[in-house]
C-alpha cells in the first residue's frame, strides 16, 4: 500500500494505491471515495476515449476502463508514477508518498 499527497492551491488530497485498489481521500474531511466516485469530465474522458461520445453509460465505460488499465500495470510504483504523472497535468503539485512501514519521501521531479 502507498499513500500520496497532491496539492492544488490551498487544497490537498490523498492517494491510496493498495494493490489493484485506487481510492482517494480528503485530509480535512476524512471522507474516502473509491474510483467509482470519481468526478469526470465528459470532455476529457471523449478527448481520450472517442468512441464514447454518444454513449449513455460513457462514465462507467470509463471508469472500467481505467480499473482494467490499472490492473495492467505491475506493480504499485508504476501505478504511483501514472497517478502522479495524471494529475501533475491537471495543476496538481505532488509532494510526498509513504509506502507502508517506511517513512514519507518527496517526490523527484
Amino acid at each position: 500500500m502507498i499513500l500520496s499527497v497532491y496539492q492544488l492551491g490551498g487544497e490537498q488530497s490523498e492517494v491510496v494505491i493498495d494493490g489493484n485498489n485506487l481510492m482517494f481521500r480528503d485530509p480535512y474531511t476524512q471522507t474516502i471515495t473509491t474510483i467509482e466516485g470519481l468526478k469526470l469530465n465528459k470532455g476529457g474522458v471523449i478527448k481520450e476515449h472517442p468512441d464514447l461520445e454518444y454513449d449513455s453509460e460513457w462514465r462507467k465505460k470509463a471508469i472500467e476502463r481505467l480499473k482494467e488499465h490499472l490492473k495492467k500495470m505491475e506493480s504499485e510504483l508504476i501505478k504511483l508514477d501514472y497517478v502522479k504523472k495524471e494529475l501533475t497535468k491537471f495543476g496538481w503539485k505532488p509532494l510526498y508518498f509513504q509506502k507502508v512501514g517506511f517513512r514519507p519521501q518527496k517526490f523527484k521531479n
